[in-house]
C-alpha cells in the first residue's frame, strides 16, 4: 500500500516549476514529484540492477521449475 507524504514549506518557485514540468510531461504534479524523488534516492537505478540479476530466460525458468517439481515428490514409503 502506498504511503501519504506531506511536504511543507514548498516555495512558490518550486511549486511553479513542478507544475510547469508536469504540464510539459503531460502528467500531474504528484506524478512528476514522485518521479523526481525516486530518481534522487536511486529507486529506478536499483530496480534496473535487480532486473538485471533477477531476469531468467525462458529456458532457465523451465529448468528451475523442473528441478523444483522434482523436489516436491513425496516418498510414500517414508510416510507409511
Amino acid at each position: 500500500m502506498a504511503s501519504q507524504l506531506t511536504i511543507r514549506g514548498v516555495s512558490d518557485e518550486l511549486s511553479r516549476r513542478l507544475t510547469t514540468l508536469g504540464k510539459d510531461r503531460n502528467q500531474s504534479v504528484n506524478t512528476t514529484a514522485l518521479q523526481i524523488l525516486e530518481e534522487a534516492v536511486g529507486i529506478e537505478a536499483r530496480r534496473q540492477r535487480l532486473a538485471r540479476y533477477m531476469t531468467w530466460s525462458t529456458e532457465e525458468s523451465e529448468e528451475f521449475a523442473e528441478h523444483l517439481n522434482a523436489q516436491r515428490v513425496i516418498d510414500e514409503h517414508q510416510w507409511s
